[in-house]
């Protein structure tokens, strides 16, 4: 469950910091009772980049095999194997 924080309790930034790092997910802060701003620790951060790289990779391979621009493994591996004597 999202963790929400009103903007007034940015004050106390060693409990903010605290709490962006204990939890996993991002942090989301209000102004006037609607959503404003969100946080994360670096670690949570460069995790949700990793992943956002990996699923648009994902994406890429799904579409080139849709068009059917691969080739079967076991094909590619035995013209490597005669062409490289392995």
């Amino acid at each position: 469950m999202p963790q929400i924080v009103p903007i007034r309790d940015l004050k106390n930034t060693n409990k903010i910091s605290q709490m962006c790092h204990d939890s996993e997910e991002p942090i989301f802060v209000t102004k006037n009772g609607y959503g404003d701003i969100v946080m994360m620790s670096m670690e949570t951060y460069e995790r949700q980049m990793i992943l956002a790289d990996v699923d648009a990779k994902l994406a890429v391979a799904e579409e080139q095999i849709a068009a059917e621009k691969v080739r079967p493994a076991r094909e590619t591996a035995r013209e490597l194997r005669e062409k490289y004597g392995i």
